[in-house]
């Protein structure tokens, strides 16, 4: 099995019930995670129903331990109760409950390795990106180290150079992993450059990767992506004064 289960003796969110009686999954995160929010991307795409538990895992941390052991974001909890957790697993999990044709990755061939192999440089520059912001907020100001923020940096930019490059080569309708219809691919890249953006403005990523933020503001303008924006600016005062922890 490729998905990691964890199914828990304790009391956990549960399955819900929607407006219509119908049981959901729930996906228990927040929206300015770039794991958390590509998951809800793919659902939304895949037009699997789920409903966001919004839990921000430094100010609740036991309520995200009750659910996955490693105290980490997202967690999918699906409509039987069994808690699914990473982003990578989840999704793959997730492309197995719709028809290989709607899958956000191709079942083989070179087409595949494409599709993997760009959204895993997408997805790194997230996670160093991540890595850079949270330096900043874990540490006292006196043992954060500029070096390590500069090498994360550095790996965003190199990341999102690749990633400008293929963007290049696209029309307005073209997609980032050279399938015929939206990938993950092109999910985990737009979310990844949107929180990039966001986390870490002194890079200017706009202004460096023009053709790549083009690509990202195209499908920030899709339903799937609009239903589901990162936290607004206005909100990250709030989210981002709960304690941090290294």
């Amino acid at each position: 099995m490729t998905q990691l289960q964890h199914r828990e003796t304790i009391p956990a969110i549960t399955a819900r019930i929607d407006a219509e009686g119908r049981r959901t999954m729930s996906l228990i995160g927040i929206l300015l995670s770039p794991f958390v929010r590509r998951v809800a991307v793919s659902l939304n795409i895949l037009r699997i129903r789920y409903q966001l538990e919004e839990t921000f895992v430094f100010g609740e941390p036991e309520k995200v331990r009750r659910n996955n052991p490693l105290v980490r974001i997202p967690i999918l909890v699906l409509d039987d109760g069994t808690n699914l957790v990473e982003s990578g697993a989840i999704l793959d999990e997730v492309d197995q409950m719709v028809s290989p044709d709607r899958r956000l990755i191709p079942g083989d061939g070179p087409l595949r390795r494409r599709v993997v192999q760009t959204g895993a440089i997408a997805l790194a520059c997230a996670e160093k990106a991540v890595w850079a912001f949270y330096e900043g907020r874990v540490r006292p100001a006196e043992k954060i180290h500029d070096p390590w923020i500069d090498h994360n940096d550095k790996q965003v930019l190199g990341g999102f150079e690749h990633l400008n490059a293929a963007a290049t080569d696209l029309d307005d309708g073209g997609w980032i992993g050279g399938t015929r219809n939206i990938s993950q691919a092109d999910v985990t890249t737009t979310v990844a450059f949107t929180f990039a953006k966001l986390a870490r403005p002194n890079l200017q990523l706009e202004k460096r990767f023009p053709q790549l933020s083009h690509f990202v503001e195209r499908c920030e303008t899709l339903p799937a992506f609009s239903k589901t924006p990162i936290t607004p600016v206005n909100q990250l005062a709030s989210i981002l004064s709960k304690p941090f922890i290294n």
